[in-house]
């Protein structure tokens, strides 16, 4: 199944995405939504933890716990990182020398780290509780400023 959610008011990038099995994705008033069934369906697919995937998605572990008991509506930017991971684990992209080889981290450190787990290397700068410099930066504000500095975030955004 091909779903192009800048058709249904998301105009962030076009994701081909092939989950029929998981029901992870279902339109709503004619907009695709992640709803609580299907989110905690996508942390299950992800074999993610709550506390796991609130580092993932940069948010506290009640958060995750509210979206799935469907006390709080997940917001776009959780609902488009959730697809972007989503998408990565399905098919990850592979253009670009990963960070990983940049970076010329350990083993163990990338056994750690998210972007190696999804095999999205070049989009590490996107992804919350990545290890940067030894380790997980405490918050996006912290991560982007060392992101800005690094050949990797310079070589896919030139800004």
């Amino acid at each position: 199944m091909e779903v192009c959610l800048c058709n249904k008011g998301y105009d962030f990038m076009r994701i081909l995405y092939i989950l029929p099995h998981c029901g992870i994705i279902r339109e709503e008033k004619g907009v695709f939504r992640v709803g609580k069934k299907e989110f905690s369906t996508a942390r299950q697919y992800l074999g993610k933890t709550q506390s796991q995937m609130a580092q993932l998605l940069g948010v506290s572990s009640k958060a995750i716990q509210s979206f799935e008991q469907g006390w709080r509506n997940i917001p776009v930017h959780i609902e488009r990182q959730l697809l972007f991971l989503l998408a990565c684990k399905k098919s990850p992209p592979r253009k670009e020398r990963p960070c990983w080889v940049i970076r010329k981290c350990l083993m163990e450190v990338r056994q750690n780290c998210p972007a190696w787990e999804f095999q999205v290397g070049n989009f590490c700068w996107f992804i919350n509780g990545t290890i940067c410099q030894g380790r997980t930066q405490e918050s996006w504000q912290k991560k982007m400023k060392i992101c800005r500095q690094c050949k990797v975030f310079r070589t896919m955004l030139p800004i």
